[in-house]
């Protein structure tokens, strides 16, 4: 089952304020990947031994400095089912964090939430030559984000309508289930990196969002039994 949006309050209202940073990140996204169909950006993928000092940088290939691999990591996939599937997750959950953090501190959020991610993965073997790639990471922080804030939002699927905190969590302890029996994973995907990126999403999201937990929406999503999120 795949997620496709928000039903929470205000989803409908076209007075909803453009969700500009999710919408700027997808596009980006999108551009960043097309411009790999000709160009093989190496030196731009997160490579801990790089960043630690265990691996060099091969003469010749243009790589950033290691520490801004933390963020040009984020923008690079592995093909199209690696991006369209991102990008799915991202427009269905990203908006509604974004209107209620706004597209500053919601940009801060996915920034964060990946280099978290990237030393979560990183954090088992520092001298790794394996570069990673990706912004699963970042949005996995989205996702954590969505749950600390607006846990029960309904969420619009193919086949039915689910409480976000359903979906969600049933996500994660999916995550969390491959990221420590790689067997059952099988290779090239960090599961890791995405559960500490989801868990920084639930810790950073009420943070950055200090001020808008004063307002009537969130006192309604967090601690009224039963909030219009639950009505629709």
């Amino acid at each position: 089952m795949l997620p496709i949006g928000d039903l929470g309050p205000g989803a409908e209202d076209p007075r909803r304020a453009l969700a500009i940073a999710t919408l700027t990140f997808i596009c980006l996204l999108l551009l960043v990947f097309v411009l790999q169909l000709f160009f093989i950006p190496a030196g731009l993928a997160f490579v801990p031994g790089a960043l630690f000092g265990a691996v060099g940088v091969p003469a010749g290939v243009f790589a950033l400095p290691p520490p801004a691999t933390l963020v040009s990591y984020q923008l690079l996939h592995a093909g199209w089912p690696h991006l369209l599937g991102n990008l799915l997750f991202l427009w269905a959950f990203g908006p509604r964090v974004e209107g209620t953090l706004g597209p500053a501190r919601f940009t801060v959020l996915l920034i964060v939430c990946g280099i978290v991610v990237a030393l979560v993965q990183a954090w088992p073997d520092s001298s790794s030559a394996v570069g990673m790639i990706g912004a699963s990471g970042g949005i996995s922080g989205v996702l954590g984000a969505h749950l600390s804030l607006h846990p029960r939002a309904r969420i619009r699927m193919l086949v039915p309508q689910l409480p976000a905190y359903l979906l969600l969590i049933a996500w994660f302890a999916i995550q969390f289930v491959y990221a420590n029996w790689a067997a059952a994973a099988g290779g090239g995907i960090a599961f890791r990196s995405q559960v500490g990126g989801f868990l920084a999403g639930v810790l950073l999201a009420p943070v950055l969002s200090y001020s808008t937990l004063l307002s009537a929406e969130a006192r309604t999503v967090a601690r009224t039994p039963r909030s219009r999120d639950s009505r629709h």
